[in-house]
């Protein structure tokens, strides 16, 4: 049996998380009711990962074509920004029902100090986004040997 440290904020922190997810599902449904992602605001998932030596944020975009997406950072916030268009075909259709979500999008995120903004690496396939922002080689942890 493993011995957990007790943290009196995980819960918290978890019911937050709980708590920020439910009012964004009520926005969202309110929002499609009147008409919101038809004139365009979205936000596609992302998650963000830290390694060793790099943080790593991988953003889903299905659909959305490469030159439609633009990545900046300023002042240590990263920003990815697009647009995901509905295309031409679906455009002359009856539609019934779309829960596909279309317009423009904008994810901000700030990014610690520790990182190398000369380095970063932005690659997509097949609807995924995922930028590599390395560390800075003085802010990654080293074993020392002792002699």
């Amino acid at each position: 049996m493993a011995i957990l440290r007790f943290d009196p904020f995980r819960e918290l922190v978890a019911l937050q998380d709980r708590m920020n997810r439910m009012f964004e599902e009520s926005v969202r449904t309110r929002g499609a009711e009147e008409g919101e992602f038809a004139s365009g605001s979205w936000a596609p998932p992302v998650d963000i990962y830290e390694t060793q030596d790099a943080l790593l944020v991988k953003a889903e975009l299905p659909e959305v074509k490469r030159e439609d997406i633009d990545i900046r950072l300023e002042n240590g916030v990263l920003t990815i920004r697009g647009q995901r268009k509905l295309s031409d075909e679906l455009k002359n259709y009856q539609c019934y029902r779309m829960e596909s979500q279309y317009g423009s999008f904008s994810r901000s995120f700030s990014l610690p100090r520790t990182v190398d903004p000369e380095k970063i690496e932005a690659n997509y396939k097949e609807g995924v986004l995922n930028v590599r922002i390395p560390k800075r080689e003085e802010t990654i942890a080293r074993q020392i040997q002792i002699t």
